[in-house]
């Protein structure tokens, strides 16, 4: 019996991956994710390569990006395994050793910042078929966010506007505007005045 074979449309993987999965590595689709992968780690390493007052490293993040980051402050070491799926407001910065597992697709908004050792995951494995299904969950970080050293954000959540989450923090659900939050889970301490909250 022949075995049949699909055709996918470049960006099919994607696709899928703005619906939140499933996805497959065992379909010929999933090879265009591979590449991404491998090119945002060749860039990634070549920018952690150079020493950091060597302003050249810049130019390598802003092939990861696609785009200027004249607007965007990252420091290295710095990881992310799909810079196609990053987006970046104005106003951005990044502090060192950020780890960002951005398949399922990131958004900083502007003026939005993370202290040293920032990890998102906006992935995750099947239970049972776990080295081959991926479901997906966009991590956004909202308008003048600011997260604490050392905090694991999970995939699908969303950090409020001039929301604060503290050092350490594991954020598994949204973070409301103008919230604190802290701890393990991530729990809401306190809440800021928006009136007092300064651009």
């Amino acid at each position: 019996m022949e075995e049949k074979t699909m055709a996918y449309e470049a960006g099919y993987v994607y696709d899928l991956m703005e619906k939140g999965g499933p996805t497959d590595v065992r379909e010929p689709y999933f090879k265009e994710a591979v590449d991404e992968m491998m090119r945002a780690r060749t860039l990634c390493a070549k920018a952690n390569a150079c020493m950091p007052d060597d302003p050249t490293y810049v130019t390598y993040l802003e092939e990861l990006f696609g785009r200027k980051l004249d607007d965007v402050r990252i420091l290295t070491p710095f990881i992310c395994d799909f810079g196609n799926r990053v987006k970046l407001g104005k106003g951005v910065f990044i502090n060192h050793s950020a780890i960002l597992s951005a398949s399922g697709g990131i958004e900083f908004e502007d003026g939005s910042m993370a202290a040293p050792g920032l990890r998102i995951a906006t992935i995750n494995h099947d239970m049972n078929e776990r080295h081959a299904i991926y479901t997906y969950g966009k991590v956004t970080v909202k308008k003048n966010a600011w997260i604490g050293m050392n905090v694991t954000i999970c995939p699908g959540v969303t950090i409020g506007e001039y929301a604060v989450v503290a050092a350490g923090a594991v954020v598994t659900k949204d973070v409301p505007d103008y919230a604190v939050v802290g701890g393990v889970p991530a729990k809401v301490i306190k809440y800021l005045d928006p009136k007092e909250q300064k651009e």
